[in-house]
């Protein structure tokens, strides 16, 4: 599969990158630093910002399907939701249908998922970045693509294991968990409809 990926260089889009590559896969990735990555034969790696429509249309041309792991990395004015904007566009006028993203536990309906300290401190410390992913699912939900949201627990950089557990199940609450893990979940949802137009927890 060739696939755009949007987000690249933090911790999750370089787990998404090393295994999808593993996996046989192609992979063009919108990154403003490509020194950032090492270079690989199937990487390809186009310079610009989610927020050129022009840069984000070159990113996806000739691809199969989308994975998004924007993050604002601790930026006063979250990119998350306005980036996310400018891909659903894209793929709305190119025809690729379909959208892997990666939110949070704790956006929406999610936030009962988390434990009253986790709460509390997100709330604290996190309100603009929740407030975006927030706008970022309502504005997925709305695309009328082929999506699937991926809200991952706390994020570690542990190894992958596998022994992750994940699912739509309101009582399950949020955990650890590695990034490496959350990529292998996010790269099975590429081909796998189990959760197809729903936002499944992974912890």
């Amino acid at each position: 599969m060739h696939i755009a990926l949007f987000g690249a260089t933090g911790g999750t889009g370089r787990q998404v990158v090393a295994q999808a590559l593993e996996q046989g896969h192609r992979i063009t990735a919108l990154v403003r630093d490509p020194s950032k990555l090492t270079p690989y034969p199937d990487l390809t790696l186009v310079t610009g910002d989610v927020l050129d429509p022009a840069a984000v249309a070159r990113c996806l041309a000739g691809t199969d399907a989308v994975v998004c792991v924007l993050g604002s990395h601790g930026s006063k004015t979250p990119i998350e939701a306005r980036g996310t904007e400018r891909i659903l566009t894209a793929m709305q006028d190119q025809g690729v249908r379909r959208l892997v993203v990666v939110t949070s536990l704790g956006v929406g309906e999610s936030r009962t998922q988390l434990a009253w300290p986790w709460r509390l401190i997100m709330d604290l410390t996190l309100k603009a970045i929740l407030e975006a992913k927030a706008e970022q699912e309502r504005l997925v939900k709305a695309s009328g693509l082929d999506w699937i949201i991926v809200r991952p627990g706390g994020l570690t950089d542990g190894p992958r294991t596998g022994a992750y557990r994940f699912g739509t199940d309101p009582t399950l609450k949020a955990g650890r968990v590695s990034r490496a893990d959350v990529a292998d979940f996010v790269l099975r949802q590429l081909s796998e409809d189990r959760f197809l137009h729903q936002a499944p927890a992974v912890t």
